[in-house]
């Protein structure tokens, strides 16, 4: 008989393998540990635990890897699909069409399969990154607040399920509730990633980046050691903290004394590079050779790719290592994805496509012709993937066209706009100087 527990993620024939599994979902959901190593080890006790297959999938799948999610789909073509359970049947379901980059339709499977079964961690997992990789993380809010009351806090991964809830929560824009969640999933899950993480972007988007920074140094023993796999992440979100304190200089240090030592090349960790070193050379740092060595660590990622978010982000390194012809590597991938149909087409025709080649005017110093493929782009950017303050480097970009174009109503609109969510940002503060500087019309 199969093992299985509502409680905990369990599905096997073996209690040991069981085990394994639970412990390959904690990993992966905490963002802490290998959960590679449990799945291995649940598949030599149990070769046919089916769960870990799924879950070897779903992590091929999630990487974003254009590669490795062509061994996802090859691992899901001769999956045996004897003898599943539910919620199993499910995962397989969701799993096939999200490695075929149908990732609405993925959701919408966890979605009503979360209804039935609350208590599948993993499962509220995959659908909060595929919401993520959609820009639309705001939807864990409520898929969480749905699953939340079958839970008991004395159930051993509340902490974990409470953190989803807090991620969601700030990305609707609910500061104050987010932060008391998060900060409460915190004291309960030390490790996790997701609970920090909420929080460092309450205090980003409610401006108090010294609160940040005092956040980030007492906490540090939890998230800067190997085992956090989105380290990485978290040293951006700190570099970020000192942009909006005018500390330029150290946003720099952490890009290369922390961010560059820890960071794999995938896409997913490359974007943090990215986005860190574009804010900092606009902010007028002399990024010297660094961009050069981004993009030999982008390279292998520039042909297969599949994420709207991280294909934006290499077109822009490219950009900044004056690599044209990698930049146009990038931009027929997205064309090409952008007519083959399916889910996300939207976003390539409609966002990814003309912030490459407003990125592309920008960096050829063509402000305005910047500002007029960026300005239609803004109310859709959400598509782009992402969360609101990873988004945002669009739009900085987008203010800092405007300024060097030399249009000051939209300068002056897009300044007045930053400095309402976060009045005391040096950055948003140079932005108004700046647009008030330039002639009236």
């Amino acid at each position: 008989m199969v093992q299985y527990s509502s409680q905990s993620n369990r599905t096997s024939t073996n209690d040991m393998a069981a085990g394994h599994i639970n412990d390959a979902v904690r990993a992966f959901t905490l963002s802490y540990g290998d959960p590679n190593a449990h799945l291995a080890s649940a598949r030599e006790i149990d070769p046919n635990c089916s769960m870990a297959g799924l879950m070897q999938a779903w992590l091929l799948t999630m990487s974003n890897d254009g590669a490795q999610v062509v061994r996802a789909r090859e691992m899901l073509r001769d999956f045996d699909t004897s003898g599943l359970t539910e919620r199993e049947a499910q995962h397989l379901k969701a799993v096939h069409l999200a490695s075929q980059g149908q990732w609405p339709s993925a959701v919408a499977v966890l979605d009503r399969h979360l209804m039935t079964d609350p208590h599948d961690l993993a499962g509220h997992q995959y659908a909060m990154r595929l919401d993520g990789y959609l820009g639309r993380f705001h939807r864990t809010a409520s898929r969480s607040a749905r699953a939340l009351p079958a839970w008991s806090k004395d159930d051993p991964n509340y902490g974990i399920m409470q953190s989803f809830y807090g991620f969601g929560l700030e990305e609707l824009g609910d500061y104050v509730q987010a932060e008391d969640v998060s900060r409460s999933a915190a004291e309960r899950e030390p490790y996790g990633y997701w609970p920090h993480h909420a929080v460092s972007h309450v205090l980003e988007m409610t401006g108090r980046p010294k609160e940040g920074i005092a956040w980030m140094e007492t906490r540090q023993p939890y998230w800067s050691v190997a085992k956090c796999n989105n380290r990485v992440h978290i040293w951006w979100h700190q570099a970020l903290f000192h942009i909006e304190l005018g500390e330029f200089e150290r946003a720099l240090e952490i890009y290369d004394d922390e961010i560059l030592p820890s960071m794999r090349p995938v896409g997913t960790q490359l974007c943090n590079a990215t986005a860190l070193l574009w804010r900092l050379e606009l902010l007028g740092c002399d990024a010297g050779d660094r961009w050069q060595h981004q993009l030999s660590l982008w390279q292998q990622q520039l042909t297969g790719m599949s994420s709207p978010f991280n294909e934006t982000h290499a077109a822009m390194a490219a950009l900044r290592a004056n690599d044209r012809v990698a930049h146009r590597t990038v931009l027929d991938g997205m064309r090409k994805s952008a007519s083959a149909g399916g889910e996300l087409v939207p976003a390539y025709q409609g966002v990814i496509i003309p912030i490459a080649e407003a990125m592309e005017y920008f960096v050829d110093e063509d402000y305005t012709r910047a500002v007029d493929r960026l300005l239609p782009v803004e109310a859709e950017l959400w598509r782009m993937g992402g969360s609101i303050a990873q988004r945002d480097l669009i739009e900085w970009t987008l203010t800092e066209a405007a300024i060097r174009s030399g249009q000051r109503d939209v300068a002056l609109s897009l300044a007045n706009e930053r400095l309402a969510l976060r009045p005391d940002s040096v950055v948003n503060r140079l932005f108004q100087e700046q647009a008030e500087t330039i002639p009236a019309a």
